[in-house]
């Protein structure tokens, strides 16, 4: 890593390396051979990181979680971003959005994912509806004081079978200064309810073994209890939650391009050809030289966006910048990495037509590079009424 950190995000950073050697790397292998975690291996996975901590670790210690804030919860993604997601999800970050949570729905959803009792899911994207919030079809009304909920959600991921979801749902349509805007509102579903059917879905070849969901509603009857948060307020709570996100994104980027460029950076000191190490070429030579200007790029962002969240004054534009530069960096890295050892990057044997693989998905999950680029385009426009 090119930061420097504390004396105890030091410690935190060496129990998470200490964690990954001896509980998660030695399966990515099988993992990705089999598309699939075994569900004891996930439960022990799940069980010793409670043991070592880090179990939680995003949420507040008054309700049981590690109590990390962001700096160090920075160090942490970008550890667990040199491995597979289909293992490290196990090692579970609930969504801070449940942090919503009010009444019984402290004792039913927070305090059981805290945990480890349940599992929950972010179900926001639909068939029709992915960068599209607006053009979201599923929808609850009312009915008396409950809530009737139809349509459907998929990419809904997750490591395992969930318990319940954070479901986004049109509730109306408000008048705004740019026009009529549909009501989001964010529900708590569990599953097992009358309608509500959850199954697997697509299989993904980037992160093979982490699971994606299909979700579909029809006339599932929700008390007015079901609602996290505030009616109409959903789209402000995923915003919360989908801004830091990205920067996580942005930090597990820097994990996987730093893994990938050690091993690019091995391979061109003792690779030989024409009786010298490959890396001595500038057409090798030179991919090193910009994977570590990109990097070190991508770490800075990442740090400012950080530092930004942690004093409050963080905005969408900052994460979006994190997201899209990490990401195209990570696969120009992974593209790089792969030419560097040439036709042994694409076989099997080696774990970097794997991590090629799985760089892909970055670019385009948790908003694809388009969305962060509008997103900064209209945080430019915008003061200017534009």
């Amino acid at each position: 890593m090119n930061m420097e950190v504390s004396y105890e995000n030091d410690l935190l950073l060496k129990t998470v390396q200490a964690f990954l050697e001896s509980e998660i790397y030695p399966h990515e292998e099988m993992v990705d051979r089999l598309g699939e975690v075994p569900l004891d291996l996930g439960r022990q996975i799940e069980e010793r990181s409670k043991d070592a901590g880090l179990f939680a670790s995003n949420l507040p210690e008054r309700i049981g979680g590690g109590g990390l804030d962001y700096s160090a919860m920075s160090i942490v993604e970008r550890e667990y971003g040199k491995t597979t997601h289909a293992l490290h999800s196990w090692i579970a970050r609930p969504t801070e959005i449940l942090l919503a949570c009010e009444g019984d729905q402290i004792e039913r959803y927070l305090m059981p994912c805290v945990s480890g009792e349940k599992r929950e899911l972010f179900a926001l994207t639909e068939p029709e509806a992915g960068s599209d919030v607006m053009g979201m079809k599923t929808n609850a009304v009312r009915d008396g004081e409950d809530w009737i909920l139809n349509g459907s959600k998929h990419f809904i991921s997750g490591p395992v079978m969930p318990d319940f979801a954070i479901v986004f749902a049109a509730t109306g349509v408000d008048e705004t200064p740019r026009g009529p805007r549909k009501r989001v509102t964010a529900f708590l579903v569990d599953v097992g309810l009358p309608g509500f059917e959850c199954k697997e879905g697509h299989k993904c070849v980037s992160y093979r073994g982490y699971k994606t969901f299909q979700l579909s509603f029809d006339n599932v009857r929700l008390g007015p209890n079901q609602i996290l948060g505030e009616e109409g307020r959903g789209l402000e709570l995923s915003g919360k939650w989908l801004g830091m996100g990205r920067i996580w994104v942005g930090a597990t980027c820097c994990g996987k391009a730093e893994r990938m460029m050690e091993m690019a950076t091995d391979w061109a000191a003792n690779r030989k050809q024409f009786g010298k190490a490959i890396g001595s070429f500038q057409a090798t030579g030179f991919r090193l030289a910009d994977m570590k200007i990109g990097l070190r790029t991508a770490d800075l962002l990442v740090a400012d966006a950080v530092k930004r969240a942690d004093e409050g004054r963080m905005e969408d534009q900052d994460a979006a910048m994190v997201k899209v530069y990490c990401s195209e960096m990570l696969n120009k890295v992974a593209d790089d990495t792969v030419q560097i050892f040439g036709g042994m990057g694409l076989m099997e044997d080696m774990p970097i037509q794997r991590l090629w693989r799985d760089s892909r998905l970055e670019r385009i999950w948790d908003g694809t590079s388009e969305i962060q680029r509008h997103i900064i385009t209209r945080s430019i426009l915008r003061p200017l009424g534009a």
